[in-house]
């Protein structure tokens, strides 16, 4: 099993950045609900949570 890192601290209510061993990125929404991430990769997802074991997702990457 491989050793990972990943480390997450809340800034304010409903931000987040969430830092791993290749890159780091900012959460903005509710701990429930809709939320936007931004990686400084340069992926972009939308994603909410929605009643039951339902989510919807959706992911875009920047073109360079």
């Amino acid at each position: 099993m491989a050793i990972t890192f990943r480390k997450s601290f809340r800034i304010l209510p409903g931000i987040r950045i969430n830092i791993n061993a290749r890159s780091w990125s900012i959460t903005l929404g509710p701990k429930n609900g809709p939320k936007r991430t931004y990686s400084s990769t340069g992926r972009t997802t939308t994603s909410c949570d929605l009643p039951g074991p339902f989510g919807w997702r959706t992911t875009r990457t920047r073109r360079r």
